[in-house]
């Protein structure tokens, strides 16, 4: 069985959320696709979770996976929602697209458990190696949220750490957009995660409060990183969106002055996203998210490329990466 390390050897995973058909319908030969060339790749890390598309990411995962020997590869998917026979009207959101099963927020031991037998189930697969809790940030306002994460440590915590324990799983952590649950759960005495997955918070666009707090602590609990949405949901590399929502004009502005530095230094933003996410000593590995099975290439061709120092120390100087980061 691979470990993380032999899995992200080129320290790139694949992030299944956009085969979710978020955004946008994507066909499914486009998707297998996709998934196989990241396999051909050398890609042996794939992130899912049932919230992409109401399942339809982990069913499009088991099946191109499903020839492959169970040991060369590892699976993380998340708990915290759930997925009904229930045909509900999606006609908005970044899932809408997706399947039109109603999908149920839920952090209690029972949805959790339900969660991971359906996740089992659509992956074709008879274990998961990493299990995160999705999305539990602050999200839910106020006295919400922290319901949220009572229903979470009481529920979907005590779960996984058995699960654990017993083997069932290699490890668990939280998979979330912000940074602070990742920082409140490694504060606690009872649990421990082994790995959380930080998602938009570690890269070029914005990193200070993930290097000031959330790195740190990471590095003294001894809990790895792995870093989602290195490119803010494609606005770094020209898209539209920033964290799941339409960039407005000064994210774009920025980004407008990024490309400008990189063009002066003859520099790839793809690689200089890439790398910067990864030069942290806390991070095992970045997962850019594709529908594009060409796209796959080249994040694996742009971690490795050469970029020159002047390039990092210009950025620097101009205040768009901080002092204190760790530079490739």
């Amino acid at each position: 069985m691979k470990s993380l390390e032999q899995a992200l050897k080129h320290k790139v995973g694949l992030g299944t959320a956009p085969l979710g058909n978020m955004f946008r319908d994507v066909p499914e030969e486009e998707a297998q696709e996709t998934i196989q060339t990241a396999w051909d790749q050398g890609i042996r890390y794939f992130d899912t979770a049932p919230f992409y598309g109401a399942g339809l990411a982990e069913i499009r995962l088991g099946k191109a996976l499903a020839n492959y020997d169970r040991d060369e590869y590892l699976i993380g998917t998340k708990v915290g929602r759930y997925i009904t026979d229930e045909k509900v009207d999606k006609d908005e959101g970044i899932f809408q697209d997706g399947r039109q099963n109603k999908v149920v927020t839920d952090y209690t031991e029972e949805a959790t458990i339900k969660s991971i037998e359906q996740s089992l189930e659509r992956l074709k697969t008879d274990r998961l190696d990493i299990v995160y809790v999705h999305d539990l940030s602050p999200d839910f306002h106020g006295d919400e949220w922290f319901a949220k994460f009572e229903e979470a440590r009481n529920g979907a915590f005590r779960v996984l750490s058995r699960l654990r324990e017993e083997g069932v799983i290699k490890s668990w952590g939280l998979g979330v957009n912000t940074t602070e649950p990742i920082e409140l759960v490694m504060d606690m005495e009872e649990f421990q995660p082994d790995v959380c997955l930080s998602a938009t918070q570690y890269t070029l666009l914005q990193h200070e409060h993930a290097l000031q707090r959330m790195m740190p602590k990471a590095a003294e609990k001894g809990v790895d990183i792995i870093v989602g949405g290195p490119y803010n949901s494609g606005v770094l590399l020209g898209g539209d969106y920033f964290n799941y929502a339409k960039a407005d004009a000064d994210i774009k502005n920025k980004v407008k002055q990024l490309e400008e530095v990189a063009a002066s230094h003859n520099v790839s933003l793809k690689a200089a996203a890439l790398q910067f996410s990864t030069a942290h000593p806390a991070v095992k590995a970045v997962i850019p998210g594709s529908t594009r099975p060409e796209h796959n290439k080249q994040d694996v061709e742009m971690i490795k490329k050469d970029i020159p120092q002047a390039f990092w120390s210009e950025l620097v100087d101009k205040r768009f990466i901080s002092p204190h980061a760790p530079l490739p």
